[in-house]
């Protein structure tokens, strides 16, 4: 009898650790452990919601209005092959990495601004994939690559700062803030503002194209340039990973401003695979001070020093110490 019961228990022992690993992913993809509803804008209001506003040389343009119905109705699916093998009519695209399209006005004019560091393979995948996905939108666009060029940590959000205050002097009304690790998957995800800052990635296949939680507002964000302006941009004291787009949409609550997201079949995005980033220990403490910060952390206290400013076939390389 006594050796039965210690058989029994050995066994039951023995599987405690692959009970463990079941629970765990039981945990992972259950549906509850996700935000298991937001609002998001649907294709009908979507073309209300996006402002129309270019800058002066697209405006001095005198053709018809591009129109965009169809690229909303259709949301195709663009992450095909053709599209992320090499760059399709390369003619087309300006000195910079601009573009506006010929045959008709563009309505919006977006500067795409991308943080970089040392990833030169996602870097390649982006830049083709980009110039073929946003041409086929009929907006005005240009990249804007702001590459950090000292041994700090990396500091994400202050390389957004950055290219705000270059593509504001460029008179680009519109700014999204864009990893250069995420892919758009659907067309009729606009690369244009909305009334509201717009978390646009917030179907993302890493996480079953789930929103992990309502307040993530990261990954790709449009944001107005007045309205990035007015909320003082980001904060500059994030170095390494994390914490940051917390800061930010702690940053907008503070203001009463609103966000909002295009339905999730409109938001679909893919990553690419890369190494993880050494976490900022300091996160979560900052997170917690920020609120102290927010008038007196951000453009108005943003201090660099720009090293090169290069006008490359694909994008406008900004070079900078931080």
């Amino acid at each position: 009898m006594i050796l039965k019961i210690y058989q029994t228990n050995y066994h039951v022992a023995d599987l405690a650790p692959r009970i463990a690993l079941f629970l765990l992913i039981f945990y992972w993809i259950m549906p509850w452990r996700f935000a298991s509803h937001y609002d998001f804008l649907n294709r009908k209001e979507i073309v209300n919601e996006l402002v129309e506003q270019v800058t002066s040389n697209i405006s001095m343009q005198r053709m018809a209005p591009c129109d965009y119905t169809d690229i909303l109705a259709d949301n195709a699916n663009t992450y095909r092959p053709q599209y992320r093998d090499h760059v399709l009519r390369g003619e087309e695209i300006l000195q910079g990495g601009e573009y506006f399209p010929e045959e008709c006005s563009a309505r919006y004019s977006t500067a795409i601004i991308v943080p970089y560091r040392k990833r030169e393979e996602q870097l390649h995948a982006f830049l083709i994939y980009m110039h073929n996905y946003l041409r086929q939108q009929r907006i005005h666009y240009r990249i804007f690559l702001v590459e950090q060029y000292d041994q700090k940590p990396f500091n994400r959000a202050k390389l957004f700062n950055i290219g705000s205050i270059i593509a504001a002097e460029l008179e680009f009304p519109c700014l999204i803030l864009h990893d250069v690790d995420l892919l758009p998957m659907n067309l009729g995800q606009l690369y244009a503002c909305t009334q509201k800052p717009r978390h646009m990635c917030s179907a993302l296949d890493i996480f079953r194209f789930t929103l992990p939680y309502r307040g993530l507002f990261g990954g790709v964000v449009a944001i107005r340039t007045q309205q990035y302006r007015f909320i003082n941009g980001m904060s500059n004291m994030f170095e390494g990973w994390g914490g940051e787009d917390d800061d930010f949409f702690n940053r907008l609550y503070s203001y009463k401003i609103d966000i909002c997201r295009f339905e999730p079949t409109y938001s679909k995005y893919t990553m690419i695979r890369h190494k993880p980033e050494k976490k900022n220990e300091d996160r979560l403490e900052l997170l917690r001070n920020g609120y102290k910060r927010f008038l007196t952390d951000g453009l108005n206290s943003l201090v660099y020093k720009e090293k090169e400013r290069r006008m490359h076939s694909l994008f406008t390389h900004i070079l900078v110490e931080t």
